[in-house]
């Protein structure tokens, strides 16, 4: 029987913002994705499909090692796309540019324009769902950047834009020059990750119907091998709800996430097939407000006001 207290995470479909689009609420990354290949990577996609998730999250700079590499996830997305085509109907896919290595970002209108048509060639696709500004670069205009995204949405190549990586002050500024609404923010966020939480995001997100995609929603791989003091507290609050409802510590991060009433969508990043038909197991957590904030404050490592 559920309480009063009790939070429910709920498996079906939501808004990507004001986009009109609906995804899944956890959605998969493929950060790690380039080096699959295409029948493994066709394999990882089917998994994430038969886990629930329809929202796929790739950029530009994934695969690069610092020296190779850039757009190599994008490309191994494409031959998977060619393999089997029926795929890319039932993604809503989600790519990213603006980090151009060494410089390191570039927002002009040239640069953005050519980094989405590459992305398309790579992914062997005319359009994408969702298209997101990577970092901010803060030598462009927000107006400059505005007209940019809004010329991207009537080309039709892409549906709707974000960010990721903005300040509060950077979301608040492009949208005041956008005439189309901004649908998604993507921030780092975990258990071990709280500035989001602490620090309005998430409250700027509430205000205006920003869909929230949190990165790396398991610290860099700190909550399932955690060294340190904070880590440990982070742990073993997680423990207590994942082993009342028989899951993996990271099922109950991904959770822990998404119980916020901003609904943040976790981008899962694991790269084995089993680990993610885990992915579900988040539905099983039971969350009580007590023991979301036991999370929080031992993340803090000190107690509430």
């Amino acid at each position: 029987m559920t309480t009063m207290s009790e939070m429910q995470l709920k498996r079906e479909s939501r808004p990507l913002g004001k986009s009109g689009i609906m995804v899944s609420p956890i959605a998969w990354g493929m950060w790690r994705f380039s080096h699959a290949g295409v029948t493994q990577g066709r394999r990882l996609i089917e998994a994430a499909f038969a886990a629930g998730v329809t929202l796929f999250d790739t950029a530009d700079i994934y695969g690069f090692d610092g020296s190779g590499g850039f757009g190599d996830a994008e490309a191994l997305l494409g031959q998977v796309f060619a393999d089997a085509p029926a795929l890319r109907g039932q993604m809503v896919l989600a790519t990213k540019g603006g980090i151009t290595p060494p410089v390191p970002y570039d927002s002009s209108p040239a640069y953005l324009n050519a980094a989405l048509e590459a992305s398309l060639r790579r992914m062997q696709t005319d359009h994408v769902e969702l298209y997101q500004i990577h970092r901010p670069d803060v030598l462009a205009h927000p107006h400059e950047v505005a007209r940019t995204l809004e010329d991207m949405v009537t080309s039709g190549k892409v549906r709707a834009v974000g960010v990721s990586n903005y300040t509060l002050a950077q979301h608040r500024a492009l949208a005041a020059f956008l005439s189309i609404p901004l649908v998604s923010t993507q921030p780092e966020l975990s258990p071990l990750a709280i500035d989001p939480v602490e620090g309005g995001l998430l409250d700027l997100a509430m205000e205006t119907d920003l869909a929230v995609l949190a990165w790396s929603p398991l610290g860099g791989g700190r909550i399932g091998d955690p060294q340190d003091p904070q880590a440990l507290a982070v742990a073993a609050a997680l423990d207590v709800v994942a082993n009342e409802a028989g899951v993996s510590r990271a099922a109950a991060a991904y959770g822990w996430i998404m119980a916020h009433p901003a609904r943040a969508i976790p981008i899962v990043g694991t790269q084995n097939i089993d680990r993610i038909g885990e992915i579900s197991d988040a539905f099983k957590c039971q969350w009580t407000r007590t023991r979301w904030y036991d999370v929080l404050v031992a993340a803090r490592g000190e107690k509430l006001p």
